[in-house]
């Protein structure tokens, strides 16, 4: 299940970063499904890294 979902964010984040780059080179603006999938992104990365940060100040706690 974890595989999966490291593929799924893998894949996400390049294909909205990939695009993200193509706009920026052609000097478009970003539609905005892209800049809504952008910040999803963003946030997922934000609240996986405070899990991970929560799980880890647990375990060293001796939790």
């Amino acid at each position: 299940m974890v595989e999966f979902a490291a593929l799924t964010y893998g894949l996400m984040a390049s294909i909205i970063l990939s695009a993200a780059q193509r706009n920026r080179k052609l000097a478009r603006p970003h539609p905005p499904l892209l800049l809504y999938l952008g910040y999803l992104l963003c946030g997922l990365s934000a609240g996986l890294a405070l899990a991970l940060l929560y799980v880890a100040a647990t375990l060293l706690a001796g939790g």
